[in-house]
């Protein structure tokens, strides 16, 4: 049973792979250029993320069907929290404030969107693929909220600074508040003739996602590699969180998309997000780029595994 799922979780990371792989090579032939890129991500970010989470929201969403939504999202900072608490056991380890707040920030937000959206998709057959993509998106509700805000703080601020509550409302956040609210005061009614081309736009996320993935990991420069921070890194981040997560998802027998949505967000290799974020505030990439390179690298072998886990321990059960 482990084999056989492990193949099939496999085979669905190896076609992930493939697509960012497109991406790596676009940009290391500069077939792709550091502004083309750029502009793919703020096109995926901006416009066509924000088109998906609308069209899967507005047609399968509804309160009275998903009336403990509002969970999602605090599960997502639980993970958040849970990643700070497990990293925060090796910072003894690393020295330097710089250091350890890239170290936590790698090990506490995971690539939440666009890794899953792909991995969901190529797992899961049509039927379960709807409500699974509104738990995603529910989910990414509270992750945005953070990586924007104390994500921004552990990265950006100096010792000593005080928290602002500054950057929360991104484009894939407003597009899932302002859903929520039309659904809620039954605006939801679109015209057809309105709502496919959304829809056809929102269909491209999935594929320049993983373009803007493969392609910031083909400007990763990997410099002086950090073995142990990056060998604690990848134990916290591969190995503890998903292991946590898979002993408690056993004990407490969540229902089979729940579980499986929170296993992928604990098994995910680390967000690329915080690299836009030292790029824009001008800070020293200490480990940043070396951890999300290695981290994808390993989460080749480790999100398989876990999966495989998963599944065939839940069959089995």
């Amino acid at each position: 049973m482990f084999l056989e799922s492990f193949k099939v979780t496999g085979l669905a990371v190896t076609q992930i792979f493939f697509l960012g792989a497109i991406g790596y090579f676009l940009v290391k032939k500069n077939a792709l250029g550091e502004a083309g890129l750029d502009t793919l991500s703020r096109l995926t970010i901006g416009i066509t993320l924000p088109f998906l989470i609308f069209c899967e929201l507005i047609k399968g969403f509804t309160f009275t069907f998903y009336a403990r939504w509002w969970l999602f999202p605090l599960i997502s900072i639980a993970i958040t929290f849970l990643g700070l608490a497990v990293g925060s056991i090796f910072l003894k380890f690393i020295r330097g404030h710089e250091h350890k707040m890239q170290f936590l920030t790698l090990i506490a937000f995971q690539n939440s969107g666009y890794l899953p959206l792909a991995l969901v998709a190529s797992l899961l057959p049509q039927d379960q693929l709807g409500p699974m993509f509104i738990y995603l998106f529910l989910f990414l509700l509270g992750f945005n909220l953070l990586i924007f805000s104390l994500g921004v703080y552990m990265l950006a601020s100096k010792k000593g600074d005080k928290f602002k509550l500054t950057g929360l409302f991104s484009p894939p956040v407003l597009a899932t508040l302002a859903t929520l609210a039309l659904i809620f005061f039954k605006l939801n009614k679109i015209p057809e003739f309105v709502y496919k081309p959304l829809k056809m736009m929102g269909e491209c996320t999935l594929p320049l996602a993983m373009l803007v993935v493969g392609g910031n990991l083909a400007q990763i420069r990997l410099g002086r590699i950090d073995k142990k921070a990056i060998f604690l890194m990848s134990l916290a981040k591969l190995v503890i969180l998903p292991g946590l997560g898979l002993l408690l998802l056993l004990k407490f027998r969540l229902p089979y998309l729940i579980g499986l949505l929170i296993l992928i967000q604990l098994a995910a290799p680390p967000a690329t997000t915080p690299s836009v974020i030292i790029r824009h505030y001008k800070k020293d990439d200490l480990l940043i780029s070396q951890g999300i390179f290695f981290g994808h690298i390993l989460g080749l072998i480790s999100l398989p595994v876990f999966l495989s886990l998963y599944f065939a321990l839940v069959m089995v059960k």
